[in-house]
């Protein structure tokens, strides 16, 4: 029997070549695919950019590995940066790569993979994947700082079956480490993306009005309310502010504001201080199980509410209308529609959904 052929997930930076490494070095047979998602133009930053195509490329030479580059680049502008322009639009905050990932990233990578005689795709996130009574399921990482089990939560059932996770184990000191000792200072020098990939000089503000080159036309300047509805300035048009957002707001109060919601049928945004975005509560929709096939009834688990947050402990029931409630142990900040929130039995995602407030 030959050795086990896995597609590994490429994109030029430090945690996908080390994954392709580490998986070469156990004996498997790789191949590198590397998505096209979007024409980055002259800024030549992020894991959209050409450059980015093109140091993947370097690698699996360097490495002896043969290299695939799939364009998906209107697949990516019809479901990711449509849903992004969309949600914007009509007053939410987005989470481009859950959305990417079940529809963009896993699906072509699988279907290029399966088409090169894979058995496995490969990725470089660092969180693991766990399987229990036939179902699988994401579990955080290691690395607590590098944990990406958050942006996963949409992935199927088939798509999680599919994949390993080689990082999962490793901290990002460690990878580090692996690429210094192999010889790969550049990778370790190499500086990270933070930004959203198609977004590479992290001006989302400008990227929707060259996205929707009429926004001016559309979406008017409106009012910032206080928080019991009195005018205390003017705004740019609701899609430019999101729920918590204090820099850029253009208006001096003598204390630090923020956003505290953005209504888009009267154009106002409501402005407040830091203890008005406690929330006891939130709805979920669209709610994607993993671990298990349903909450239990008045589950006690723990709930993220955007990436950069610990779990919080909370309760959730059902809605008549399919929606999820959600009720807070203590109250956490800047509740925000659109975002993602992901249900946690203590490293094990069981399932993920939309926030609606």
């Amino acid at each position: 029997m030959g050795k086990q052929k896995i597609a590994v997930a490429m994109s030029g930076g430090i945690d996908s070549s080390i994954t392709a490494l580490l998986l070469q070095e156990q004996g498997y047979d790789i191949v590198g695919i590397t998505l096209q998602l979007w024409d980055s133009g002259e800024i030549q930053t992020g894991c959209c950019s050409s450059k980015s195509v093109d140091e993947a490329r370097a690698f699996a030479q360097k490495i002896g590995v043969p290299h695939y580059v799939v364009d998906v680049k209107d697949a990516f502008k019809a479901c990711v940066v449509r849903n992004f322009v969309d949600e914007y639009m009509n007053a939410r905050t987005p989470n481009p790569c859950v959305v990417c990932n079940p529809n963009v990233k896993w699906k072509y990578i699988l279907q290029k993979a399966e088409e090169l005689g894979c058995s496995k795709i490969a990725t470089g996130h660092y969180a693991q994947i766990s399987q229990q009574n036939g179902r699988f399921f994401v579990t955080r990482g290691t690395d607590v700082a590098k944990d990406q089990s958050y942006v996963m939560w949409r992935l199927s059932q088939e798509q999680l079956s599919k994949t390993v996770f080689p990082l999962g184990k490793y901290k990002k000191t460690e990878i580090k480490e692996l690429a210094e000792k192999h010889g790969f200072i550049d990778l370790v020098k190499k500086s990270e993306s933070q930004e959203i990939c198609f977004i590479p000089d992290d001006d989302y503000r400008g990227f929707l009005r060259d996205f929707v080159p009429d926004i001016d036309t559309i979406v008017k300047k409106g009012d910032f309310l206080s928080m019991d509805g009195k005018k205390i300035g003017e705004h740019q048009g609701f899609p430019f502010y999101t729920i918590g957002q204090r820099k850029g707001l253009g208006i001096a109060l003598g204390v630090p504001a923020y956003v505290q919601s953005v209504d888009k049928e009267s154009n106002t945004i409501k402005i407040g201080f830091r203890d008005d975005l406690l929330a006891h509560e939130l709805f979920v929709s669209d709610v994607h199980f993993s671990k298990y096939d349903s909450f239990d009834e008045a589950a006690n688990i723990m709930v993220k509410i955007r990436y950069n947050t610990q779990p919080a402990p909370c309760v959730v029931e059902k809605q008549p209308n399919g929606w999820y409630k959600v009720v807070f142990e203590n109250p956490v900040w800047a509740v925000t529609s659109g975002q993602s929130a992901v249900f946690y039995e203590g490293n094990d995602v069981i399932a993920g959904g939309i926030i609606e407030k």
